[in-house]
């Protein structure tokens, strides 16, 4: 699914934000990545959705050797991949349906299957009673929802998620970590960044800790700070 071989990201200014990073995330896998502020995690969320290149080594997207891959096909790599981020992002002046319609328009999708796919999504996530309102209407919670059902629409085999819950509250961050651990359940695999320790400690997923551009733990069920 997701295949990490000796990675190296060396930035321009001479930092390494990622040193000979190797895992292996398979499908249908629940995946934290922990660390401090600056120790790499946002560096391989990037280097897994193609925005920033490898320096050195190899990664693997469904099987298929994604380093060198051409810049016009990065499109068509994120079309297996539903992002969901920190600030939402969502166009503020379309509605909630239009959001997530908007993914699909962007991948061609037919007039009919946006109308069958949007609501389902919708209901999904909880807010098909919400799809004529716009985000400025919407709690923070409400709008994340959103974004995961932006990111969900076009069916895509892995969620990856950069501190989903970091702008909502300790029950909001909680609605939203059980929403994606449903979305898991049904097949989906989730690798999401956090420094949410109470999320980590309590779900008991399998946590990847960087330190310093390092991996410096994996353990298949632990906690934030080590804890199995």
């Amino acid at each position: 699914m997701i295949e990490f071989k000796n990675v190296t990201k060396t930035y321009n200014t001479g930092t390494e934000a990622v040193h000979d990073a190797s895992f292996m995330i398979e499908k249908g896998e629940f995946a934290f990545l922990v660390g401090e502020s600056g120790s790499g995690k946002s560096t391989l969320i990037k280097l897994i959705l193609k925005e920033e290149e490898a320096t050195k080594g190899s990664i693997l997207i469904n099987g298929k050797d994604i380093t060198n891959i051409k810049r016009k096909r990065i499109p068509y790599l994120r079309r297996s991949m539903g992002v969901v981020f920190q600030d939402f992002r969502l166009l503020p002046d379309k509605t909630v349906y239009e959001n997530v319609a908007f993914a699909m328009y962007i991948v061609n999708a037919t007039k009919k299957h946006i109308k069958r796919q949007v609501p389902m999504v919708l209901d999904l996530v909880g807010l098909r009673d919400k799809a004529k309102m716009f985000p400025h209407e919407l709690s923070g919670g409400e709008q994340q929802r959103v974004a995961i059902a932006r990111a969900l629409v076009n069916n895509p085999s892995m969620i990856i998620a950069d501190e989903p819950t970091g702008n909502l509250d300790p029950k909001t961050a909680w609605d939203i970590m059980t929403l994606l651990n449903d979305i898991n359940a049904r097949g989906t695999t989730v690798v999401m960044a956090t420094h949410a320790v109470d999320i980590v400690n309590k779900m008991r997923k399998r946590v990847i800790q960087i330190d310093r551009g390092n991996i410096v733990r994996d353990d298949k069920k632990g906690g934030y700070n080590g804890e199995v």
